[in-house]
């Protein structure tokens, strides 16, 4: 057995530290500090690694670099790509934590151990082990850097699924896109996601990547091309009135997020109108809507389907304008208006570009900065907490995958107040689970509702882009009819919370 290993170990290539350097987008250079720690990094990796290998034969060291690159490619700060280097060294070598945090710092041993604490997420069947999942999302909340590493991990994981049993194979690509993919999604890391999606999409589900590869590749060519001719008219409209560009492209739809809308659509291609899309790059917000505006003066636009996600962001942080618009010889086409930071944080994502930034030329001026990052990132992902809460509730694994799937994973809508405030909430919450999300105690008084200037029912469901008016009465509160009017597991606990505390009847709550 070690005969065979050895040769196939000569067969796969042996991986540089410039391979890490160069999968930094936009050319970003190192400083010499930052280069240090990575070469460091890379060497202790390489000697704790050695002898080790994966399934394929390939050298256990080489899995770390390829999760580096994968960092890296994200964008993240050189913390974070170190720790990726280095993220199994503490479970399977021989380094200690004193070693690693006397070469390497306490941030990031940080890293390293959130990384380990994690383990592996473990499928069984259509449920996750309880505690693995809730590890993942504490992690989540203390330092969203630990999970980036988690799934750039994913991501070379599934690259390899080649190697594995077919069912075992299946089994996590599965688990890629029911939780990491979606995951990656809800943080606004989209070309995390998208790449996740298209390396485990052919091993989840065979047949239909085949039969969606093979619908696509009829229909790119001609997207592609009846796309550029339209790009070069919209180039020489938006010169004519003097709006300034960065750059204007068209982008294609990936195959797993095609599959998801033919599902959908009953397999029906000539139903979908963005297969391939027109992106527009601006300087500045003003001139996002500029752009539109010469859009829609060339384009009659498609009712219905423009969307400003730069007034309104997705609950990822996702900005941009999307508009569909008629071509005038009886078809349609999407066009993306942003500006290069929204694009970049669409690729990105919240927890990309923000380590590196340096704010001072001292090094404590450095340390708060990164900080304060740290902390605005904790804020954006506040709901992991909502999470925990969750899964603190539930009592049996299949319940607590439903509720992260449908709650937590899934898309979201969102839901505005009187004053133009939005409240993000899961589809098929209700108006009980809008008054909890404003307050608790806007929801323990509850005593009617209005949706669009209508009276309503408080076991009314909402819609997305619903508004929505809560009147409270002092003399109002929960009774248990409450929680199955409520959706989200939170909304459920705080009903649950009120009557338990007020002497309220509470038989059996299994949410």
């Amino acid at each position: 057995m070690t005969e065979i290993k050895d040769e196939l170990n000569k067969s796969f290539s042996t991986p540089t530290l410039e391979e890490i350097v160069s999968s930094l987008p936009n050319n970003r250079a190192l400083t010499e500090e930052e280069l240090e720690i990575l070469v460091k990094a890379f060497d202790f990796s390489k000697k704790f690694h050695e002898g080790q290998t994966r399934n394929s034969g390939e050298p256990y060291f080489n899995h770390c670099v390829q999760t580096a690159k994968n960092i890296a490619r994200q964008n993240m700060d050189i913390d974070t790509i170190a720790a990726g280097l280095l993220h199994d060294t503490l479970e399977d070598t021989k380094a200690t934590k004193e070693e690693i945090e006397s070469e390497f710092g306490e941030d990031i041993l940080f890293l390293i151990q959130g990384v380990t604490k994690l383990g592996t997420i473990k499928y069984k069947g259509v449920e996750r082990h309880v505690e693995s999942m809730r590890k993942f999302f504490i992690a989540m909340a203390e330092d969203i850097r630990v999970v980036v590493i988690k799934l750039c991990d994913r991501l070379h994981n599934v690259s390899t699924l080649e190697y594995l049993r077919p069912d075992k194979a299946k089994r996590i690509a599965i688990e890629t896109l029911e939780i990491h993919a979606r995951l990656a999604d809800r943080i606004g890391m989209g070309k995390l996601k998208s790449e996740l999606e298209d390396k485990a999409f052919p091993y989840a589900y065979p047949e239909d990547f085949k039969k969606v590869k093979d619908m696509f590749e009829e229909t790119k060519s001609a997207s592609e091309d009846y796309l550029l001719k339209i790009l070069e008219k919209v180039k020489k409209e938006l010169e004519i009135f003097d709006i300034s560009y960065l750059k204007i492209d068209h982008r294609l739809k990936h195959l797993y997020s095609l599959y998801e809308k033919l599902k959908k659509l009953n397999w029906d291609i000539q139903k979908i109108y963005d297969i391939a899309a027109m992106r527009i790059i601006v300087d500045d917000i003003g001139t996002c809507y500029q752009a539109l505006g010469v859009i829609h003066g060339l384009y009659k636009p498609v009712p219905g389907r423009f969307k400003d996600y730069i007034a309104v962001p997705k609950p990822n942080g996702y900005k941009s304008l999307h508009t569909t618009v008629f071509d005038g010889i009886g078809g349609t086409f999407e066009v993306q208006i942003r500006t290069q930071k929204m694009h970049e944080e669409a690729e990105y994502g919240i927890a990309s570009h923000l380590f590196y930034k340096e704010a001072g030329d001292t090094k404590k001026a450095q340390e708060n900065h990164k900080l304060n990052k740290v902390q605005s990132l904790k804020d954006k992902i506040s709901w992991t907490k909502d999470l925990m809460h969750a899964q603190e509730d539930m009592r049996e694994n299949k319940n607590l995958l439903k509720t992260i799937k449908e709650e937590f994973l899934d898309k979201r809508m969102f839901i505005h107040t009187p004053k133009g405030d939005i409240i993000e909430l899961p589809n098929g919450s209700g108006v009980i689970d809008f008054a909890y999300s404003v307050h608790s105690d806007v929801g323990n008084h509850v005593a009617g509702a209005m949706v669009n200037g209508k009276l309503v029912s408080l076991n009314t469901k909402l819609k997305d882009n619903d508004i929505v008016e809560i009147m409270t009465k002092e003399d109002a509160k929960p009774t248990r009819k409450w929680i199955d009017y409520a959706f989200t597991s939170t909304a459920k606990r705080q009903i649950r919370n009120y009557l338990k505390e007020h002497g309220g009847t509470i038989d059996k709550f299994f949410i």
